[in-house]
């Protein structure tokens, strides 16, 4: 649920940001804001600035020039107030070695000054489906119950905003699903969001707003939907009960016979499609649409042929 105080700070604010290596630009002077609330997300290829970018907002890196700000505050000059209203979980799952479920949990509350953390650990635990696994060491746990560990432990200070890096890489459909809906849970709540991910159907479900990045330049962002509305096409097949030699319309991409494909707007109705190519409905066999998708918008902004 998106807060629209205007007088709140943003919960994550990215002003003109550029990262170098050497000669090498990973951020070109990236410029966004998330709202307190919003579950945003940041798309791209591998290599695209994305990682860079989360690397400044957690202090790993420093940016070459720019600024970002954590519900106000800088975290370059003001680290500890910035962390503190931040967790992070990273693409890399950190193995803990000896330490069970429980103690790692604790331990990371104690890291952040977190009174009485039990409360929380067990709500963290029990909402991830890893309460029933607390005593045993993180060394035992499978890959996908590692990943969970992880994101209990970026939550257990309770930060305004959470820092999802592929969180869902590797992980099958069914913990996936019961990831997100506890994250729903949390978010609803007033959790803010950045996630990463190359699943787009994902980021396509839960995500307010997305932004695709490519080569360290921001080549798109807004409302999800609108995104889909405005930049993808849809497709319909048009199959008849008897052929026929031609069709002519500015939407047809192939077809012969009985079998006939468009690519249209996504706000053409079918009816119109059928009126211009002057087919009536006693004339089809079948119909089959595709809705476009945020993958459409990804890869007209990600191929090689756009330009910066």
């Amino acid at each position: 649920m998106i807060q629209n105080d205007p007088t709140a700070p943003s919960a994550l604010s990215i002003d003109n940001v550029i990262k170098s290596y050497g000669t090498t630009e990973a951020l070109k002077g990236v410029t966004f804001d998330i709202r307190p609330g919003e579950v945003f997300g940041l798309l791209g290829p591998n290599g695209a600035g994305k990682t860079s970018l989360i690397s400044i907002i957690v202090t790993l890196e420093q940016a070459t020039s720019g600024r970002v700000k954590v519900f106000g505050s800088d975290p370059a000059l003001q680290p500890r107030q910035a962390k503190t209203n931040v967790g992070w979980v990273p693409q890399e799952i950190i193995n803990h070695g000896y330490f069970n479920v429980e103690e790692i949990m604790e331990f990371h509350a104690g890291y952040y000054g977190v009174r009485d953390p039990k409360p929380r650990i067990k709500f963290l635990l029990d909402g991830l489906g890893l309460w029933e696994h607390r005593a045993k060491k993180v060394k035992q746990l499978s890959g996908g119950m590692k990943r969970r560990l992880m994101i209990a432990k970026a939550l257990v200070h309770s930060p305004g905003l959470l820092l999802l890096d592929e969180p869902t890489a590797g992980v099958d459909v069914e913990l996936r699903t019961r990831l997100w809906d506890f994250v729903s849970l949390l978010r609803s709540e007033g959790l803010t969001i950045l996630l990463t991910t190359h699943y787009l159907e994902e980021a396509e479900r839960l995500c307010d707003r997305v932004a695709i990045i490519h080569k360290g330049t921001l080549r798109e962002m807004g409302p999800t939907r609108q995104l889909v509305e405005k930049f993808s096409r849809k497709k319909i097949i048009i199959k008849l009960q008897s052929p026929v030699s031609t069709m002519q319309h500015a939407d047809l991409v192939s077809g012969a016979g009985t079998d006939w494909t468009f690519l249209v707007g996504m706000d053409k109705p079918l009816g119109a499609l059928l009126r211009e190519v002057n087919v009536s409905s006693d004339q089809l066999s079948d119909v089959q649409v595709a809705e476009g998708t945020l993958e459409d918008v990804f890869l007209k902004f990600t191929s090689n042929e756009v330009k910066a």
